[in-house]
């Protein structure tokens, strides 16, 4: 029985969402960073952990500088 990567209980079939290439609990497939719950491939990954796509992974790791998207000056 697969172990969940959160709480690290087995996942049964019944209650299983498969993500980042590992069983979840439904309840434990969250952002890392705001604690949303997300849904199997509708999210982003860093690090092996998931993040929603708006705000937390693009503010995180995104493109940064200035402006946030415009012409300015990026850190990549």
């Amino acid at each position: 029985m697969p172990k969940c990567p959160k709480c690290q209980k087995e996942v049964y079939f019944a209650e299983k969402v498969t993500s980042l290439g590992k069983d979840w609990h439904r309840p434990c497939l969250r952002c890392e960073k705001c604690n949303k719950t997300l849904s199997s491939g509708s999210h982003a990954e860093h690090g092996g952990k998931p993040y929603c796509h708006n705000p937390c992974y693009s503010a995180m790791f995104g493109p940064g500088g200035f402006g946030r998207g415009g012409a300015e000056s990026h850190r990549y």
